[in-house]
């Protein structure tokens, strides 16, 4: 994924790490599995957050990569025992991060979505976490030389684009909401200095973006909604729909996340949703989540009326660094949203 200076500092920690400091026993005598609980990002992130506020001379040295194996596992193990008291509550709980660069993997889905049944969409989001995708809207767009979104807009998402530039069709986002089990607000500066702790140390650029992104929630707002992904948008969807905009359900790496009764219930009132959706009242679902075969996220989009099989638009990087359109079936299915083929364009 492009990180190798957070390689280098997590294969430090699994060869060099000692008991001489707490955070270094916490972490040797975790008690789940470490990957799935995501130890690395929790501790690094708590790490890089010492670096963020200038905490840490020789920790700063070892995030530039300046410092390398024996060298940079002595220098770890004297941080942790420096920053115990700071370090320790990173571990409490998984990260929850909030990346606006995937909008520009989303917009390819809202993309398909408005050329199949026109250009006014209501954008329903589960798994918001502080909103910065309910910007959508709000973000201009350059998708290989496509142009897309408010040409003023503080903030341009220009994934690295593998394809033939998109025909544009009009589109019209005509309303944002979202929803998320524990909402963030990025708009207190605790909240805005974690998000940027969990940004890379190799990509500046991310951290530039989420700051003008959660500027731009300061100075307009998101509407994020504390609640069960499944309550939300079956209430949602139980709303009266204005003839000629398309609902959309969209989400981003969260689908994994979400309790499998859940998934069950959001399948089941698309479902229904979908069976009484109209050419002048259409629905849609557009989704970014992982392929674990192709180890890429994939976009992908299924709408109603029409009731055809869920469409597979572009794969892209878990940041959306780059996104490839129309990309090529892979082996093995990865997540599927429902029971329904995947097509790829």
């Amino acid at each position: 994924m492009d990180a190798p200076i957070y390689a280098d500092i997590c294969v430090a920690i699994a060869d060099g790490l000692t008991r001489g400091s707490e955070t270094g026993r916490r972490v040797l005598d975790w008690p789940g599995e470490p990957t799935r609980d995501a130890l690395p990002l929790r501790l690094v992130g708590g790490l890089h957050a010492l670096v963020l506020a200038g905490s840490d001379p020789e920790l700063a040295e070892a995030f530039a990569g300046r410092l390398a194996g024996e060298a940079l596992q002595a220098a770890l193990n004297r941080v942790l025992a420096r920053h115990d008291a700071a370090l320790l509550p990173w571990l409490d709980g998984p990260p929850q991060t909030n990346e606006p660069g995937r909008s520009g993997a989303l917009i390819v889905g809202l993309i398909e979505v408005a050329r199949r049944h026109g250009p006014k969409l209501e954008i329903l989001e589960i798994g918001s976490s502080g909103g910065l995708n309910l910007l959508i809207d709000r973000y201009r767009f350059d998708l290989g030389g496509a142009l897309l979104g408010p040409a003023d807009s503080p903030v341009t998402i220009a994934p690295a684009w593998l394809g033939d530039p998109p025909a544009l069709p009009s589109l019209e986002i005509v309303s944002t909401r979202g929803c998320d089990v524990a909402p963030l607000d990025v708009t207190d500066p605790a909240v805005a200095a974690r998000l940027s702790a969990y940004v890379w140390a190799e990509t500046p650029m991310r951290l530039e973006r989420l700051r003008k992104a959660i500027a731009m929630v300061r100075a307009g707002g998101v509407n994020l909604t504390r609640a069960d992904a499944a309550d939300w948008v079956e209430a949602r969807l139980a709303e009266p729909q204005e003839a000629g905009v398309t609902r959309v359900l969209m989400h981003s790496v969260v689908w994994q996340y979400v309790p499998d009764a859940s998934t069950a219930r959001i399948r089941a009132a698309m479902a229904a949703a979908g069976a009484a959706a109209t050419p002048e009242r259409p629905l849609a679902w557009v989704a970014m989540e992982p392929d674990r075969a192709l180890g890429e996220q994939v976009v992908s989009v299924r709408t109603w009326p029409d009731g055809g099989p869920r469409v597979v638009v572009a794969t892209a990087h878990a940041h959306a660094a780059w996104v490839r359109p129309g990309a090529e079936r892979s082996s093995e299915p990865g997540i599927l949203l429902d029971a329904a083929a995947e097509v790829r364009l």
